[in-house]
């Protein structure tokens, strides 16, 4: 053997002997290495894609309102959005319960137009005035993206389903600027009262990632503020359960309406592309009957209003109307908004009886009815402490797991599995999925 081939060859083994006594020595190196490697590049492509989401969103918004005629021409969008799922979208039009489903199974590959797609209809749901969030979009654009990644790093099943936990913390993390809460949320969003540890250092580092990434390209986020928090007393704290009880009831409606209306508009309109354009008049005709634009598209300003100001007590009402027909239509974006909407609105509309500030309960609205309607009360715990501050912790605390408990075994996620049961009640319901109950 040539001296060159045996200084390579002793080089590589001495390299090894010398990698294998590191891993020996601290056996998660090798694994905290590998995902450092793949979380990096998944967290720049997400949220790079989050922030370019967030600016054409914000444009989109800003051209609604400026030419208000555009919101006549909501049911001609639908029927575009239509035919494009139509024809060139069946695969992915499972959207986040696609999502779920391959990580509780991973077989198919997520198709890479699911990113593309879901973007482009739901800028086109926004720009023509439908009441849509942007949650879903950015789980789907990352979803689609890290399975990618699954491929290239020819990842196995088990690690598959780690890389999309991150892909979904990394896409929840960076929409909202919440990077603690969109970790909590890909780890406990698909499969209930469980959590996969072996993904929880994935799942952090590519929220934080992602939402710095979004961050260095100088998109902002909106800041939300509680003016005042009350001392912690068994009274307040009564009242905080009561006001859990209507946001629970609420999510518990929300889940349920926003499916069975999704099987009437398939029932009756036999043709896919068809049910946005009917969706579609009744939301522009509310809007000309309403004579307003309060309640389509994100509703930042409604919300950010519910914190500081009493607001008409039919406000969630209204949003819940928008939304549920928008969504169980066709048109695309996520419930997630529409759901701080609502929460935040009822919050502010308990303020007429529950003597608690109209700040703090719209805040613990904001989180709670999402805790209730998707079954992540951790997530959403945090959440609230990343956006309005610590000092709001057991209230929000209180409210989420009283809404997560009360709005029973509904979701607006249906591949959601139930891993272990809210209570005892409910625990013959195990291991099964939210569209089977």
């Amino acid at each position: 053997m040539p001296f060159t081939d045996q200084r390579s060859t002793f080089v590589k083994t001495k390299s090894y002997l010398y990698f294998s006594k590191i891993n020996q020595k601290y056996p998660s190196s090798g694994y905290i290495i590998r995902w450092i490697l793949i979380c990096s590049v998944l967290g720049i492509c997400v949220g790079s894609v989050s922030a370019f989401f967030l600016v054409s969103l914000q444009w989109a918004t800003e051209l609604r309102e400026s030419h208000l005629w555009l919101i006549a021409l909501l049911p001609v969008a639908g029927f575009a959005v239509g035919l494009l799922y139509h024809y060139f979208g069946k695969e992915v039009e499972g959207g986040n319960n696609l999502l779920i489903d391959t990580i509780h199974n991973p077989k198919d590959w997520i198709p890479f137009k699911m990113a593309p797609l879901v973007l482009i209809g739901t800028i086109t749901t926004h720009i023509f005035g439908g009441s849509a969030g942007r949650e879903g979009t950015a789980l789907q654009m990352a979803g689609a993206i890290g399975d990618q990644f699954s491929r290239i790093f020819k990842l196995n099943p088990d690690d598959r389903k780690v890389l999309l936990i991150a892909a979904i913390s990394a896409g929840f993390g960076s929409v909202f600027g919440t990077p603690l809460a969109g970790a909590i949320f890909g780890l406990e969003v698909f499969l209930l009262g469980r959590i996969r540890y072996n993904a929880i250092f994935p799942a952090f580092l590519s929220a934080i990632l992602a939402s710095l990434v979004t961050d260095a390209w100088q998109v902002s986020h909106t800041h939300y503020h509680i003016t005042f928090i009350p001392k912690i007393t068994a009274v307040n704290i009564l009242f905080s359960i009561l006001a859990g009880l209507f946001f629970g009831i609420t999510a518990a409606f929300f889940s349920k309406t926003i499916r069975q209306t999704g099987k009437l508009f398939k029932t009756y309109v036999s043709y896919p592309p068809f049910r946005p354009v009917i969706g579609g008049i009744i939301v522009a005709g509310g809007v000309w009957i309403l004579g307003t634009t309060k309640y389509i598209g994100l509703g930042i300003p409604t919300i950010l209003e519910s914190f500081e100001q009493s607001l008409p007590a039919y406000d969630f009402l209204l949003k819940i109307v928008f939304t549920i027909i928008t969504l169980s239509a066709g048109f695309k974006g996520g419930e997630v908004t529409p759901l701080f909407f609502i929460g935040a609105t009822l919050g502010n509309a308990l303020s007429y009886f529950i003597p608690l500030p109209v700040g703090l309960l719209a805040g613990m609205g904001f989180v709670a009815v999402f805790a209730g309607a998707t079954n992540t009360p951790l997530a959403c715990i945090f959440m609230a402490i990343e956006l309005f501050g610590a000092e709001c912790g057991v209230y929000v605390a209180i409210a989420c797991v009283v809404s997560y408990l009360f709005s029973g075994n509904t979701s607006i996620y249906n591949a959601q599995i139930i891993g272990e049961a809210k209570n005892s009640y409910f625990i013959e319901n195990e291991g099964k999925k939210m569209s089977e109950l």
